[in-house]
C-alpha cells in the first residue's frame, strides 16, 4: 500500500530524516514510534507532500507520489490526521464533515456517526467549542469523509484522558476492519501496542528498529534507549 524509501527530509539547512524506509501494507495497522521530537511528524508531512523529501522516493499502491501536493494524495486516497487537530473552529460538526465529503465512496455522515456516536449527539456544536477528545474524533471523522484506503494518524491520543484514549483506540481497530490500512504515529507505546502489528521506532531522524510488536516488547535496549519504556 505504501513504500517509503530512503527519503531525507530538511527544514530550511537543517536536516531532519536520514534515510527513513517503512511500509505499509494493505489491512495493516503499523506503529511509528518515538519520543517528542524523534522524526515523526516530519515523517508524515513527508509522505503527504507538506515537506517534501530532498533524497528518497515515495510510492503509493505502486505510483511514485514523492512531493505531490496534500490535496491530490487526499484525492488519491490518503487521509491526513495531523497532531495538532485542525478544524474549522467557526463551523459546525456537521458542516465540518460535508465541507470535505466526496461523493462516491462508502464514507458519508451516516457512516461516520455510526462510527463516532457521540459526535452525532453534538453535530450542531461550533467545534471550536469542542473538548480536546471530541475535537480528535472529528478530525478522524473528517478524513474518512474523503473514502481513504489508507489514513495517516499523527499521535491521536496526546493530551487525552486515559477513557477517551481507550474509546478512540477501538474506533481506529474498527477502521482497521473496514479494511483501511494505518500508519499511527505515537509517543504513547502501550496504547500503541493495543492497536498495531508492526513497529518503527525513530530518533534523531534515523529508523532505529523495525519489526513485530512481540519482537519489540521482547528488546528491553530500545525500548529504554528510544521509547523510555
Amino acid at each position: 500500500m505504501l513504500n517509503v524509501n530512503g527519503i531525507d527530509t530538511y527544514y530550511g539547512l537543517s536536516h531532519i530524516l536520514f534515510d527513513v524506509s517503512l511500509t505499509v501494507n494493505k489491512g495493516e495497522v503499523v506503529g511509528l514510534l518515538g519520543r517528542n521530537g524523534a522524526g515523526k511528524s516530519t515523517t508524515m508531512r513527508s509522505i503527504m507532500g507538506l515537506t517534501p523529501p530532498k533524497k528518497g522516493r515515495i510510492t503509493y499502491k505502486g505510483e511514485d507520489i514523492t512531493g505531490q501536493k496534500p490535496f491530490r494524495l487526499f484525492r488519491k486516497g490518503i487521509g491526513y490526521v495531523p497532531d495538532d487537530r485542525r478544524v474549522f473552529a467557526d463551523l459546525s460538526v456537521d458542516d465540518n464533515l460535508e465541507i470535505v465529503f466526496r461523493g462516491g465512496n462508502e464514507w458519508n455522515k451516516e457512516r461516520v456517526y455510526n462510527l463516532f456516536p457521540a459526535l452525532n449527539e453534538i453535530k450542531t456544536r461550533r467545534a471550536g467549542n469542542l473538548s480536546g477528545g471530541e475535537q480528535q474524533m472529528l478530525t478522524i471523522a473528517r478524513a474518512l469523509m474523503g473514502g481513504p484506503e489508507l489514513l495517516l494518524l499523527d499521535e491521536p491520543t496526546e493530551g487525552l484522558a486515559p477513557l477517551i484514549v481507550r474509546d478512540l483506540e477501538e474506533q481506529i481497530l474498527k477502521l482497521k476492519d473496514a479494511g483501511i490500512s494505518i500508519l499511527l504515529s505515537e509517543q504513547n507505546v502501550r496504547s500503541a501496542f493495543r492497536m498495531i502489528s508492526r513497529a518503527y521506532v525513530i530518533d534523531n531522524g534515523r529508523i532505529r528498529f523495525e519489526g513485530t510488536v512481540a519482537e519489540l516488547e521482547a528488546n528491553e535496549e530500545v525500548k529504554k534507549k528510544y521509547l523510555m519504556v
